[in-house]
């Protein structure tokens, strides 16, 4: 099944689509180039905007020392976050970004991102194009960092049944009231109650969102929290203070780094689709040096060990051979063409779509 996505919207419209949530939260380099970049970037500081736990501290470490710079990471913990820093800072401040498929275009239909181009970073040939390609307005502009699912994560041990619907979060059996964990994430947390309802989480349709509401509303006792999971001991899912929350795929595998009884499953429904992007803003002062940074973390062998760092599949396709064994074959990571056929990536979103979002998201966490 192609994974290739024909999305068709209006360039004005996704740029409004961006603004609405900004407002809720008030240089040609060949290969010699980027490798003599460690006698012309003294002392240059490259900030990146990005999850935590999402890159591998060692390779930081490597990628300073061969380039006589300094690599600082500025933490979000949700997509909206994220979007309220470019929106305080006016886009300045940062030179590289980790970025959803559908922010990649709205900030592209806005302006502030610079283009990107296999000249200027050649280890980009190694990257499959499926995901150069996942979403419209992301090619040329961003380089695919990750991909995965969102499905259900567990602690086997604990909970009585395994769960195998998303209904098992919305309906849950009276031993996991109090115990569920769900995304503070709008798109993730609608769009999974839609899901869960038999709709597409990309519908326009504001009936289905109203149902969706309503579901969510029913849930939210029975909720212990509006969060994301820890990647540490102190992890609420390893102290049993959750049993079961919307997850990430490769967050279980790392999960099990500190208890062995975390388990993932995709849902009956399917699951979310996602890939994640690195993109240069254009206010960027240290264009050159984030070009050579990602063009370091696509040399194959890199991008192998990064793969294996924070446990999800690299969509860098001649890492495929330097990669362990047993996170290739792994279950959690793998989608059968089924899966497939039954899952989506989010789509862009007419204004007045992600405007029922907000209110119903606002609505629900608060």
């Amino acid at each position: 099944m192609s994974l290739i996505l024909k999305l068709k919207k209006d360039h004005f419209n996704v740029a409004r689509c961006i603004l609405i949530v900004l407002l809720g939260f008030t240089a040609n380099l060949s290969a010699e180039n980027l490798n003599d970049q460690n006698s012309k970037t003294k002392n240059q500081k490259l900030i990146f905007l990005n999850w935590s736990q999402y890159l591998d501290p060692e390779l930081v470490k490597e990628f300073e020392q061969q380039f006589n710079a300094e690599v600082s990471e500025v933490y979000f913990e949700t997509s909206e976050t994220m979007n309220g820093i470019l929106a305080e800072s006016g886009g300045r401040g940062y030179d590289l970004v980790l970025m959803t498929g559908i922010q990649v275009d709205a900030y592209r239909s806005m302006g502030w991102l610079a283009p990107i181009t296999e000249k200027q970073i050649p280890n980009l040939r190694h990257v499959g194009a499926r995901w150069r390609t996942a979403y419209i307005g992301v090619d040329g502009f961003s380089v695919p960092y990750f991909w995965g699912t969102l499905g259900i994560g567990y602690r086997s041990d604990l909970v009585l049944e395994k769960p195998t619907t998303w209904k098992h979060l919305f309906n849950p059996p009276v031993s996991l009231h109090g115990k569920i964990l769900m995304l503070k994430d709008s798109r993730d947390l609608i769009g999974i109650a839609l899901k869960a309802l038999g709709y597409s989480p990309n519908t326009n349709n504001l009936k289905e969102l109203a149902e969706a509401e309503h579901l969510l509303t029913k849930q939210k006792p029975y909720v212990k929290d509006y969060g994301y999971i820890e990647m540490s001991p102190q992890s609420r899912l390893i102290t049993g203070q959750i049993w079961v929350s919307m997850m990430y795929s490769g967050d279980v595998l790392f999960a099990r780094k500190f208890h062995p009884n975390i388990e993932y499953v995709i849902p009956e429904e399917g699951a979310n689709l996602w890939v994640d992007y690195l993109v240069i803003l254009k206010s960027s002062s240290n264009k050159k040096l984030a070009m050579a940074f990602i063009n370091f973390l696509n040399e194959p062998k890199n991008a192998a060990r990064l793969a294996t760092y924070v446990h999800y599949l690299s969509p860098n396709t001649a890492a495929e051979k330097y990669l362990p064994k047993k996170l290739l074959e792994d279950p959690v990571l793998k989608v059968t063409p089924n899966q497939l056929k039954r899952s989506e990536f989010n789509k862009t979103l007419p204004p007045r779509i992600v405007k029922e979002h907000n209110r119903i998201f606002a609505q629900i966490i608060h």
